[in-house]
């Protein structure tokens, strides 16, 4: 049987060895440069992704890859997402995550969010610019999301300190900003 599918058992166990390593080294990697690393990408970001993704594939699949392979590799992969996704779900598993990060607070950059996002002054001016941002005076808040997302909040409306959970130095936020508690 395992002829007819063009790969033996010995080599299907490498193919899910693989891809458990190629998983593991991804999620270190992501961890590693943080969330900036998923935050927009240019042009020649995604064709080095797209680059990544064969080499990725070869490496999971091994050399001589063939249909059962790709589909061993591809069931590993989503069995570690699954896995992943409920492991968020557990108490333990809230350091998968990464915190949100705040980065300006009312018109005052935070320096050390930067440092920690990873985001230079100009990137942060960028992300305003898109929000339609004009002048600091006109923002509320500034967080790099988990997803590697920058979100502005605009002044206005005092914000919900349920949605600022988990937001890393969050304490810096004037109180003018927030509904009272």
């Amino acid at each position: 049987m395992w002829h007819s599918l063009g790969i033996s058992p010995l080599e299907a166990l490498w193919v899910v060895l693989s891809a458990l390593g190629i998983y593991l080294a991804f999620f270190l990697l992501v961890r590693g440069f943080g969330q900036r690393a998923l935050a927009s990408w240019s042009t020649m970001d995604k064709a080095i992704v797209i680059a990544l993704g064969a080499v990725l594939g070869r490496v999971v699949l091994g050399y001589t890859p063939t249909l059962t392979a790709g589909i061993i590799g591809l069931a590993t992969m989503f069995g570690m997402l699954r896995l992943e996704a409920y492991l968020r779900r557990t108490k333990r598993g809230s350091y998968l995550s990464s915190r949100p990060i705040l980065l300006m607070a009312g018109d005052q950059i935070l320096a050390r969010g930067l440092r920690q996002a990873r985001i230079q002054e100009d990137e942060l001016y960028f992300k305003l610019r898109q929000a339609g941002i004009r002048n600091f005076s006109e923002v509320a808040l500034v967080i790099l999301e988990p997803t590697g997302d920058v979100s502005v909040l605009r002044r206005g409306l005092p914000i919900d300190r349920v949605l600022l959970r988990r937001v890393r130095d969050r304490a810096k936020i004037p109180a003018e900003l927030l509904q009272p508690e």
